[in-house]
């Protein structure tokens, strides 16, 4: 089902989140919610592949942009991070590590010399005929050194900005139906 204009909501990083309290100190923390329709998908992993899938074409131009500015400081580019995935095969989403996965949830993300992340694909909202079903992206972030923190002082904004496009992208383009996950 395709929703021309979704609303994506800041929310408070889920309490019941396997990332509210996996860093000792956090940098960042936000979450953004989006509603899934009554006969969507609620399962994590497939809903995360299909944001990533789905994402706007100026996402990729951005990550160039990024990877080029960050390969002289030897830090972790989309394509390094692709090798890795080609090598392993499993274990990945997208680009980075998958760290968990539940029925509700799939927590993904990489640790650098700069910065270590966490990004949480959680679903919640009952099967129960009228119940709000919601898709909840969240990311916390734990700074390493000072070029972590002047890392993500930079890409901050245009974080906020991938993750809610990514949303709004993939609810545009309807999520995959409950009988595919």
């Amino acid at each position: 089902m395709s929703i021309e204009h979704p609303h994506v909501t800041p929310v408070p990083l889920p309490s019941e989140s396997a990332i509210a309290n996996v860093y000792a100190s956090v940098n960042l923390a936000d979450a953004y919610s989006i509603e899934l329709p009554a006969d969507a998908s609620t399962h994590p992993e497939l809903l995360a592949r299909f944001i990533f899938a789905h994402q706007a074409p100026w996402i990729s131009s951005l990550m160039a942009v990024r990877d080029a500015a960050v390969a002289g400081f030897g830090l972790k580019t989309a394509k390094h991070l692709a090798s890795l995935e080609a090598q392993s095969g499993t274990g990945r989403l997208s680009i980075f590590r998958v760290y968990s996965t539940s029925p509700t949830e799939v927590v993904f993300g990489e640790d650098d010399k700069h910065l270590d992340f966490r990004i949480s694909v959680l679903c919640s909202g009952g099967p129960s005929p009228g119940a709000q079903r919601h898709l909840t992206m969240s990311t916390v972030v734990h700074c390493n050194n000072r070029l972590g923190r002047l890392y993500l002082f930079l890409i901050a904004p245009f974080h906020r900005l991938v993750v809610q496009s990514s949303l709004r992208s993939a609810a545009r383009s309807g999520w995959p139906s409950a009988t595919k996950g």
